[in-house]
């Protein structure tokens, strides 16, 4: 398996195992009560092209230079900033443009977004040195 395979395989296994026990146990009646009316039924297309698309980026921007540099904490660090950042941008946006878009779904999604994100990035990047990958 190619070195890029391997390093986005560990980020999909570890962030779809964090982001389903998020949404499905813990979060999944916070949004419900929070948003209410304005969720809809998941649409599976959607979801599968996001986690793909972030997984690229998270690989990209984050876990590959934190390898180059030979640096967890930079994994951490900018895996935290990369999560909040695009947590960020999907939340700010809905505050700024749905009329009932609520603040704390925003918070929470924030930090959310900083701890998945940084928590996938220093795994991914643990496995990658533990097993000597390169």
């Amino acid at each position: 398996m190619s070195y890029l395979l391997k390093l986005y395989s560990v980020s999909a296994v570890t962030f779809l195992t964090f982001d389903f026990i998020w949404l499905l146990l813990i979060a999944k009646k916070l949004y419900q009560e929070q948003l209410g009316g304005l969720m809809g039924q998941t649409k599976l297309v959607p979801a599968i092209v996001f986690y793909v698309i972030y997984l690229m980026g998270i690989v990209f921007f984050v876990v590959n230079p934190a390898l180059e540099k030979g640096s967890l904490l930079y994994a951490l660090v900018a895996g935290g900033f990369l999560g909040f950042l695009c947590y960020g941008t999907y939340d700010l946006t809905n505050l700024a443009t749905l009329k009932d878009w609520p603040y704390l779904v925003t918070i929470i999604d924030l930090i959310w977004g900083t701890v998945v994100t940084a928590s996938v990035s220093g795994i991914t990047v643990y496995v990658a040195q533990h097993f000597n990958w390169r």
